[in-house]
C-alpha cells in the first residue's frame, strides 16, 4: 500500500514495541478517565462505563475476523497501522471534548484488535514450536506496559494536572504511529499477496460466530466452551468497572489505583509462569482449572462483601492466582485435541471470550444501576471529591452486599466450577472442521501449503484497559 519497507527484517521486537507504547499510553490515562468519567456522567457512571466498554468490546468481537483476513491480503504493516492509530485516536479528546472522547472510544472498538494484527505478525516470522514462546514474550510485554503506566500517569497528574498526562500519552501513541510508518517491515511476503488482491473477502472468512457455531458438535467441547463463559462473563465485567469502583467506592486514591494495578500485574505474571508449571506438574491439568476457579470465586465474594481498602488489597492476591485458570483451559484444549483440529477449538474458546469482553462490561453496568450504585453529584475539587467518595464509602459500608456484580459474577463461576468437574482429565475431542479449514484460511497464510498437524492461531481479542 505505499507504506515504507521499515528497518532491518520483521522480528519479534518490532511487534512487542508495538504493543508496549500503545498500552503505556494508555495505562498512563488510567486515573485521569476514570475522574472524567464520572464527572461526564455523574449519575449512571458505572451503567454509562458498561455500555462504552461493552460497544467496543463487541465491535471488536464483530470486526477481529475480518480485519484478520483483510490483513492476510494486504499485508500486516497496514493493518497495525490502522488498529493502532484508531484505537489512540480518542486519546487527545479527553481534553477537548469528554463526550466525543467517550463516544470515540466505543466506536474505536472496530479496530481495537491491535492484538489480533500482532499475533499473525509474530506468526508469519516464527516456526509453530517458537509461537508459543513468542506469543508469551508479547503477553509479558503488555502486562509490563500496565505495572508502570498507571503510576507515572497518577503521578504526573497530581503535580502538573491531568492535561499533561494527556499530551505525554498523545506523543507516545504518536510515537508508536511513527514506528509501525518507519521502521516495521512486512511480515508477509509480497509473493504471497498478489494473487489475492482480486480475490473476494468470503462471509465464512469474515464471520465473527464462525467458531462458535462449532460448540455443539462435541460433548467435552460443549463443556470446556460453557466453562470459559461461565468464567469469563464476571472477568471481563470485571476488568471494565473495578478500577473505578476502588476510585469512588472505596476511598483509593489515583496513586493507590495504579499501585493496585502494578502489584497484581506483577503477582499475575507470576502466577501464569512459576505457579501454574508447577501446579501443572504435581495436580494437574483438570485440577488447576478447578483451583483457579475456586480462586476466582472467593476473590469476587470478597470483592462483592468488602467493605474496607484492605479487603481489596488481599482480593487482589486472590485475584492473581485466579489467573491460571485461562491458561490451563488452553492447555487442557492443545493436549487432548488431534493435531488438526487445535485452531478449531482454540478458536471456539477465542471467540468466547471475545463475545464476554462486550456482554461482561454491559452487564455489570446494568447490575451497578439496578443497585443505585453511584455518585450523586459532580466533584468541582479534589477536596470534594474526598469528601464525596468518603460518604459514598460510609453509605457502601452500611450496605448488606456493597458490590452486587461481583457476587453475581462469584455465582456465575460457582456454575462453571460444576461444569468443569465434568471435563475429563485426558480425552479426545472431535470436530468435523471442514468448513471451519476455510474459514481459518484467511488467518494464516493462504498462498502457501501448510504442514500437516500444524495449528492455526486464533485471533484473540484486546483487553480493556
Amino acid at each position: 500500500m505505499g507504506l515504507p519497507q521499515g528497518i532491518g527484517s520483521p522480528s519479534i521486537y518490532h511487534a512487542v514495541i508495538v504493543i508496549f507504547l500503545e498500552f503505556f499510553a494508555w495505562g498512563l490515562l488510567t486515573a485521569p478517565t476514570l475522574v472524567v468519567l464520572h464527572k461526564t456522567f455523574p449519575k449512571h457512571t458505572f451503567l454509562m462505563n458498561g455500555l462504552i466498554q461493552g460497544v467496543k468490546g463487541l465491535l471488536s468481537f464483530l470486526s477481529a475476523p475480518l480485519i484478520g483476513a483483510l490483513s492476510d491480503v494486504w499485508g500486516r504493516k497496514s493493518f497495525l497501522l490502522l488498529t493502532v492509530f484508531f484505537t489512540c485516536a480518542p486519546i487527545p479528546l479527553m481534553k477537548i471534548s469528554p463526550w466525543w472522547y467517550f463516544a470515540v472510544i466505543s466506536v474505536s472498538g472496530v479496530f481495537a484488535v491491535t492484538f489480533s494484527v500482532v499475533f499473525a505478525y509474530v506468526a508469519d516470522i516464527t516456526q509453530e514450536h517458537e509461537r508459543s514462546m513468542a506469543y508469551g514474550l508479547v503477553s509479558a510485554t503488555f502486562a509490563a506496559s500496565l505495572v508502570t503506566s498507571p503510576a507515572i500517569g497518577a503521578y504526573l497528574g497530581r503535580v502538573y494536572g491531568d492535561s499533561l498526562v494527556v499530551v505525554l500519552a498523545t506523543a507516545i501513541a504518536l510515537l508508536d504511529i511513527c514506528f509501525i510508518l518507519v521502521a516495521v517491515p512486512e511480515s508477509l511476503p509480497e509473493k504471497m499477496r498478489p494473487a489475492s488482491w482480486g480475490a473476494p473477502i468470503s462471509w465464512e472468512q469474515a464471520d465473527p460466530f464462525a467458531s462458535l457455531k462449532k460448540v455443539g458438535q462435541d460433548s467435552i467441547v460443549l463443556l470446556i466452551c460453557i466453562t470459559v463463559f461461565l468464567s469469563y462473563l464476571p472477568e471481563a465485567g470485571q476488568y471494565s468497572s473495578f478500577f473505578l469502583y476502588l476510585r469512588q467506592m472505596m476511598s483509593f486514591s489515583p496513586e493507590s489505583v495504579a499501585a493496585f494495578i502494578a502489584v497484581l500485574g506483577i503477582l499475575s505474571i507470576v502466577a501464569q509462569t512459576i505457579v501454574l508449571s508447577l501446579l501443572m506438574r504435581s495436580i494437574g491439568n483438570k485440577n488447576t482449572i478447578l483451583l483457579g476457579l475456586g480462586f476466582q470465586i472467593l476473590q469476587l465474594a470478597w470483592y462483592g462483601f468488602g467493605s474496607e481498602p484492605w479487603m481489596m488489597w488481599a482480593a487482589g492476591a486472590v485475584a492473581a492466582m485466579s489467573s491460571i485458570t485461562f491458561p490451563a483451559v488452553s492447555a487442557l484444549v492443545s493436549r487432548t485435541a488431534d493435531a488438526d483440529q487445535q485452531g478449531v477449538v482454540q478458536g471456539m474458546i477465542t471467540g468466547i471470550r471475545g463475545l464476554c469482553n462486550g456482554l461482561g462490561p454491559a452487564l455489570y453496568g446494568f447490575i451497578f444501576y439496578i443497585f443505585h450504585v453511584e455518585l450523586n453529584e459532580i466533584p468541582e475539587t479534589q477536596n470534594d471529591l474526598a469528601d464525596n467518595v468518603a460518604v459514598q464509602h460510609h453509605s457502601q459500608q452500611n450496605a448488606i452486599i456493597p458490590g452486587p456484580p461481583f457476587l453475581f459474577g462469584a455465582c456465575s463461576v460457582l456454575l462453571a466450577l460444576l461444569v468443569a468437574l465434568f471435563i475429563p482429565e485426558h480425552t479426545n475431542l472431535n470436530i468435523r472442521s471442514g468448513n471451519w479449514k476455510k474459514h481459518c484460511g484467511g488467518h494464516g497464510h493462504p498462498h502457501s501449503p501448510q504442514a500437516p498437524g500444524e495449528a492455526k492461531e486464533p485471533l484473540l481479542q484486546d483487553t480493556n484497559v
